[in-house]
């Protein structure tokens, strides 16, 4: 369609000039104006991240799980069990666990930034996925409002069409009642 349509579907379904709406709302009325499809779900996109973002991924969804935690727990106790009962002189990380505090900060400082990584990217899908959710819903409201409006012009021709057959019936039933009032005056 052309830039007048645009703009006179912008008028009548919005209620703004198309010059006032905002970017998302201008490719919204370019979708109902042009009957083109809106473009895929980002959910269905491919997967274009690279190597390290499906590590960082990966590593946050093991990281953030129960069975992580419970793991973790069950080799912390068995190093401080192991360690606890090898004595003072054997144990190859004595009381107060320096070597295992060491790997824990390790593992933190490592772990944090690649969870973050992967909730910053999920965040960006999930803006990403409400906007594309947004110009359907915007459309498919603007669709809608477009066909009650083609349905009502409808209507009124129905109605108009209606009307003048009425009063078609109407003149030709005066004009029957008029010959007829004729015949019985004569």
């Amino acid at each position: 369609m052309s830039d007048i349509a645009e703009r006179q579907l912008s008028e009548s379904l919005i209620g703004k000039p198309y010059d006032a709406l905002s970017p998302i709302q201008k490719s919204v009325v370019d979708l109902v104006a042009a009957e083109r499809p809106t473009r895929e779900h980002p959910a269905l996109a491919a997967d274009e991240r690279t190597f390290w973002e499906r590590l960082a991924d990966r590593v946050a969804a093991v990281g953030g799980s129960w069975g992580f935690i419970f793991g973790f727990f069950v080799v912390l106790a068995g190093w401080i069990l192991l360690n606890a009962t090898l004595g003072t002189r054997r144990a190859f990380d004595p009381y107060p666990y320096i070597f295992l505090n060491l790997m824990l900060s390790m593992l933190a400082a490592i772990q944090a930034p690649v969870i973050m990584m992967s909730q910053n990217r999920a965040s960006a899908k999930d803006r990403e996925a409400a906007e594309h959710d947004y110009v359907v819903n915007l459309r498919s409201e603007l669709e809608v409002m477009h066909l009650h409006d083609k349905l009502d012009a409808v209507r009124e021709q129905q109605l108009g069409t209606l009307v003048r057959g009425q009063s078609e019936t109407i003149e030709l039933l005066k004009q029957q009642i008029a010959a007829l009032a004729t015949r019985l005056d004569a």
